[in-house]
């Protein structure tokens, strides 16, 4: 096996394996690292298998939230024909001009996090089809800290903006904390296909996940979705053919924004995975660049202060903007105070 997957002990009778958690699958919830390892198990059984004790995590039952750490064991039980997937080829280094756009887009740092204004199109961590990613580029954001960055939220691939690392242990624990208590507040700028009625509310809507054609997707579901609430408010709008909207989610699931927007009936502009052929009009600069981005966090701090963090628009949604006669300063301050 290899560093991505690496057997502790050999399988014992019945298929059972032990496998270290590598130093690439760092601070990753359970039910991604299996997604990572093997894709082919659906959500659904991972589940079974953790109700029931049989996935095990340094011996303990586990929960399919519970964050993995290198060097911790994870008992797989027999999965049939499902094998562990080969390994990625190790990235190649950073290229100077890579590492230069990396550490230019820092919007901010401190001895405890690195905030980023992360690219579209850079995903944040590996997997299926993806040679290129974030967390195999921390090296280059390292500066003088002696630990490695790490990652302890993520953005959609296509989604640009503030995406916040920490630089220790202590302050990635902490960060993490933070999240999961929801004491951080997100907001997104997004440009849609539409106009919202009525102009500003609240999207309550359980959302499901679901393997398809399109890889893995979430669909509305009332009885076995999982709770899903987003904020929006109308900012400016085109007539009734393009508005940009300031979005809040209260919970964070997986493209809660994008399925919200769909069910709205205002599918984000370029989301052809969500919004199909309706998101993609003609007329418009850039119409199948996703048009997502984490404008704002904020983030309380362990000493009681608070920091602001805010992302400049990537350059096709500026690029909107001012097709669209909309000004930045109207977006200001919308949900950031209560």
């Amino acid at each position: 096996m290899t560093d991505d997957v690496l057997e502790k002990t050999p399988p014992r009778a019945g298929g059972v394996r032990t496998i270290a958690v590598a130093s690439a699958d760092g601070n990753i919830r359970l039910d991604r690292w299996f997604k990572r390892h093997f894709p082919a198990l659906t959500h659904g059984r991972l589940e079974k298998l953790l109700r029931t004790g049989q996935v095990r995590l340094d011996g303990k039952r586990a929960q399919a939230s519970d964050r993995v750490q290198p060097g911790q064991t994870i008992r797989v039980p027999p999965l049939g024909n499902l094998a562990p997937t080969r390994a990625a080829a190790t990235p190649a280094p950073a290229r100077p001009e890579e590492a230069k756009a990396l550490q230019d887009a820092v919007l901010y740092r401190d001895a405890d996090l690195i905030a980023l204004n992360k690219p579209a199109g850079l995903a944040v961590q590996g997997g299926t089809g993806v040679d290129r990613h974030l967390d195999a580029l921390l090296d280059i954001l390292r500066f003088d800290a002696v630990e490695r960055p790490r990652l302890v939220h993520r953005l959609d691939r296509d989604t640009s903006g503030v995406l916040v690392l920490a630089r220790s242990a202590r302050a990635a624990a902490e960060l993490a904390a933070a999240f999961r208590a929801k004491a951080t507040r997100k907001i997104y700028w997004a440009a849609v296909v539409g106009l919202p009625k009525p102009r500003e509310g609240k999207i309550d809507l359980p959302l499901a996940k679901l393997q398809g054609r399109l890889g893995e997707r979430v669909m509305p579901d009332e009885d076995d979705g999982k709770p899903a609430v987003t904020r929006y408010e109308v900012v400016s709008h085109a007539g009734d053919k393009l508005a940009w909207l300031a979005l809040m989610p209260i919970t964070g699931r997986t493209h809660q924004l994008r399925a919200h927007c769909v069910a709205l009936g205002t599918p984000i502009l370029g989301d052809g995975k969500y919004g199909g052929r309706a998101s993609r009009p003609l007329g418009v600069p850039e119409p199948r660049k996703l048009h997502l981005h984490a404008r704002v966090l904020i983030l309380p701090r362990p000493d009681g202060s608070v920091l602001k963090l805010t992302a400049p628009l990537p350059e096709h949604m500026k690029a909107t903007w001012r097709f669209l006669g909309f000004e930045e300063a109207e977006g200001r301050g919308i949900f950031e105070e209560d």
